[in-house]
């Protein structure tokens, strides 16, 4: 019987040794980032994070302890010693893959290995691999072998298999329940009130330290389980009433906007662009030259300098663009159908005032459910890469960006007005395919990023140029606005700082008065404010939008938040700051002079909004 304790304790800590050396790994390929740091925090990434791993190698025994006890119980029944190395093979592959995976998913997103990730995959293998194939390719693979070798060479040569001992029966009913009871207790980690959660892994101040101490496997199959047609509010800090008494001054309310229009029904062209960061943006503090044309537009423009976006991905930034409803963090409304009919959105506005609808991708529409969105809320023409020529789709993602301007010029040339049309830019994206040689060079992904930015920025102005030899040119509006942040191409924000989440929104046309043009706006807002700016000064209801403010109306206050997989930020004149909902901790002051009264104050509003975004969620 010890033999075949002994064996069962080492087949368990190989899992323990793989978990070590994942996080080894992320520790090293992350070192940039992490060192320098003292001993007692290098070993604490460690320390903390055992539990998480005891939890995740009891996951993964669970199986083959409930094989052996019955086995144990039934000798005759015959199982091949194989089955069990095979399994612990696919299990090995799989912690490889995640580990690589998770590499390159960090270095994006700042955040551990989602469960969207995965379903991403799984609902668009083609366009999840593009998405990632600037990202480093020879280091992840490299490391995925090193797991997988590490872990073969474990299971051939450190776990034996014996003999199921020769046991009392009367005996085997207690040790089983003894081994249940063991394994469930490593699972739980004790017998605490709260089971194991990532907050008990957590330690520093320093996000990423808490991060490498986090099991990537665990977290995965958590935020799966959590994912999994969940009711429950994770985000419920206080009562729902406080909740909204907190957030009431900051959501729409009766306003009475400055008329920045010369015209109450001019045609509306909403145009988001891919990645179109604030940092790509010289007016906006951004490096010089990268979008030269943009610049020249806002001369004659209105620019709003303080716009925050709701999250990072297009998926998310859609939503808040078009129906004003911010990022519900680690749940995007868009992906479930059954939710995304129920709210409100610009083309029901616009449709139902007698606006011929429209929306031009240069993509795959059925991405991220766009088509489905856009087709629920009265969207009635749809141009995509299936409306292209076949020579013309020669982008990963589809047609670049000056053949989808191109033919949202032709397709507009016969159309009613007045029209509403929506166009999405893809080329600024991963993996920064460009149809002629890279401006900035491509010695970098980095200036890969600058090159298509600086394409994008070349598309927009040349269709401007174009547009304006339209009859319809004179009499629209466009609204000029990015989908969310990055990351590049300054290379040093994280996901948690403000910084990353800040964008243009320029309004443009010869519709906008002229002595608001050349004119900026530095009040403080967000994506979701788009809506009600908008309808506004069309003289159109904005009631249904909830979470939206007019930015040019001066009473509404400066304020906007956004959130990331569970984090969210507070943006105001007095303080910018980032939450971890994990660690339940601020990871982020701006201003580390203001009175802690004034930060608490901010993290209670931020947690309300995320609360209510969250209720509002589950109640679509």
């Amino acid at each position: 019987m010890s033999k075949t304790l002994f064996s069962l304790i080492r087949f368990y800590l190989l899992w323990i040794i793989i978990f070590f050396l994942e996080r080894l790994i992320f520790i090293f390929y992350f070192s940039s980032k992490i060192f320098p740091i003292s001993v007692t925090e290098f070993v604490s990434m460690f320390f903390y994070g055992l539990r998480m791993d005891a939890s995740m190698a009891a996951y993964i025994c669970a199986l083959p302890l409930f094989v052996f006890i019955v086995k144990w119980f039934i000798p005759s029944l015959r199982i091949p010693v194989i089955l069990l190395k095979v399994y612990s093979l696919i299990i090995v592959v799989l912690c490889a893959l995640f580990t690589a995976v998770n590499l390159n998913i960090y270095q994006e997103w700042g955040t551990k290995l989602p469960y969207r990730v995965i379903s991403t995959l799984i609902d668009f293998p083609y366009e999840a691999y593009i998405s990632s194939a600037s990202t480093p390719f020879l280091i992840p693979v490299s490391l995925l072998l090193l797991i997988i070798f590490t872990g073969w060479f474990l299971i051939s040569n450190l776990i034996k298999f014996p003999g199921i001992p020769d046991t009392k029966w009367y005996l085997k009913i207690p040790s089983s329940l003894l081994l249940v009871s063991i394994l469930f207790l490593l699972i739980r980690s004790g017998l605490q009130t709260t089971p194991l959660n990532p907050s008990m892994a957590f330690f520093s101040t320093k996000p990423i330290l808490n991060h490498a101490a986090v099991n990537t496997e665990w977290n995965l199959l958590s935020d799966f389980i959590h994912n999994m047609g969940s009711t429950k509010n994770p985000y419920r800090y206080m009562n729902d009433g406080v909740a909204q008494e907190k957030i009431s001054p900051f959501i729409n309310s009766e306003s009475n906007p400055v008329s920045v229009l010369n015209q109450e029904r001019p045609n509306v062209v909403l145009i988001i662009l891919e990645s179109f960061t604030a940092d790509l943006i010289e007016s906006l503090g951004g490096e010089p030259g990268i979008a030269p044309n943009f610049e020249n537009l806002i001369q004659h423009g209105l620019l709003f300098t303080n716009i925050y976006a709701a999250s990072d991905r297009t998926d998310k930034g859609m939503v808040a663009i078009m129906s004003a409803f911010p990022s519900q963090a680690t749940k995007s409304i868009i992906k479930n159908v059954n939710k995304l009919e129920h709210m409100p959105a610009l083309g029901q506005n616009f449709f139902k005032n007698g606006y011929k609808t429209s929306f031009f991708h240069g993509g795959a529409s059925e991405f991220y459910n766009f088509k489905s969105y856009m087709l629920s809320h009265n969207i009635q023409e749809i141009v995509d890469q299936h409306d292209f020529p076949a020579k013309d789709v020669r982008s990963k993602w589809g047609a670049f960006d000056h053949l989808t301007f191109q033919k949202h010029i032709d397709s507009l040339k016969d159309s009613p007005q007045p029209f509403f049309s929506t166009l999405l830019t893809l080329s600024n994206h991963e993996p920064f395919d460009l149809p002629n040689p890279p401006h900035f060079g491509s010695k970098s992904i980095a200036n890969l990023f600058r090159s298509t930015a600086y394409y994008t920025d070349s598309a927009l102005y040349d269709y401007l140029n174009k547009a304006k030899n339209t009859d319809w040119y004179k009499n629209t509006l466009f609204v000029i606005v990015a989908d969310h942040g990055h990351r590049l191409p300054l290379q040093k924000w994280e996901s948690y700082h403000p910084n990353r989440y800040r964008i243009p929104l320029l309004l443009y046309g010869d519709v906008i008065k002229q002595e608001f043009q050349g004119k900026k706006i530095d009040k403080i807002g967000n994506q979701t404010d788009i809506v009600s700016t908008l309808l506004h000064q069309l003289k159109m209801n904005s009631q249904n939008y909830y979470w939206s403010k007019d930015l040019l109306d001066p009473s509404t206050p400066p304020f906007a938040f956004f959130s990331w997989d569970d984090g969210f930020g507070v943006v105001t004149p007095e303080q910018s700051l980032t939450f971890d909902n994990v660690g339940k901790r601020i990871i982020h002051l701006q201003d580390q002079t203001v009175q802690d009264s004034v930060n608490q104050k901010l993290q209670t509003i931020g947690q309300a909004y995320l609360q209510e975004v969250y209720r509002q969620y589950l109640n679509y």
